[in-house]
């Protein structure tokens, strides 16, 4: 009863969110670019994955991370949000890398890498500040 009630949530959200193995890319609102973040080892990359249609918690876990690191990453130039559009050629390599089928947010230094989408998107939107507190957390670590 658990697994069809959770495999018919997962459906209903990957339907709402376009849910479908899509190419990266990144938007060039102050967003770095992703061909110089994917080569940098020393960096602190946070890439937030997606693609064109988005639900509510889909936005609010970009929102979420975006403001996280604005804020808390502001003065540190090794530190860098990434948003990267599924949906575009230029960033397939990117999203072969990582694997991504769907959203995701991955922080990465070098081969160190976690994918703390299950708990982005628990925290999204109740609880952004568990989420930003993850963020936070996985950020240092990798610092």
């Amino acid at each position: 009863m658990k697994k069809s009630i959770l495999f018919g949530l997962l459906v209903l959200l990957l339907t709402a969110c376009g849910g479908k193995t899509q190419k990266n890319n990144q938007e060039s609102s102050g967003v770095t670019e992703t061909k110089t973040q994917f080569a940098d080892a020393s960096t602190v990359n946070v890439y937030y994955f997606h693609g064109k249609q988005r639900c509510k918690t889909c936005i609010a876990v970009g929102d979420v991370t975006e403001k996280t690191i604005k804020e808390l990453y502001a003065d540190n130039s090794h530190v860098k949000f990434i948003e990267v559009k599924t949906d575009e050629e230029q960033n397939a390599s990117l999203v072969e890398k990582y694997e991504v089928t769907w959203n995701a947010l991955i922080i990465t230094k070098g081969d160190n890498s976690i994918d703390i989408t299950d708990k982005a998107f628990a925290n999204a939107v109740n609880s952004p500040e568990n989420l930003k507190d993850l963020i936070k957390t996985e950020v240092d670590k990798r610092l």
